[in-house]
């Protein structure tokens, strides 16, 4: 028997520039917008309104499907499941000089000298 592992995550739809989002349960190697399984709810971000089937949420999550880390949040807030908070998103390192991970500062270019102005006979 071939199992699959079940990711609910959020699936985005809605027009340009006003999102919306559907929770929605796939594969976790599949996008999220194609071939879903079934969706469980919406969640609106303009006016913070998350609408979850709390049976079926349950029931994926009791046989093995796994929440984004997203989708955790949401719940955990909506007091659906019980937990605490997860780092959904990570910045981005920015890249450093090696002159400044060292703490060395670089040598700054010298300025060419000036020649004393000559006067006017």
């Amino acid at each position: 028997m071939l199992t699959v592992m079940l990711m609910i995550r959020l699936a985005r739809v809605g027009k340009r520039g006003h999102a919306t989002f559907r929770i929605v349960v796939t594969e976790h190697t599949r996008p999220a917008k194609s071939g879903s399984l079934v969706s469980l709810g919406s969640y609106d971000p303009h006016t913070k309104k998350v609408q979850v089937n709390a049976d079926r949420l349950k029931f994926y999550l009791s046989n093995g499907a796994q929440a984004s880390p997203t989708v955790h949040n949401l719940l955990v807030g909506q007091k659906l499941i019980e937990g605490t908070k997860v780092a959904a998103w990570k910045a981005p390192k920015k890249e450093v000089p090696a002159a400044a991970s060292t703490g060395e500062k670089p040598a700054a270019p010298a300025a060419p000298p000036t020649d004393a102005e000559k006067p006017v006979a």
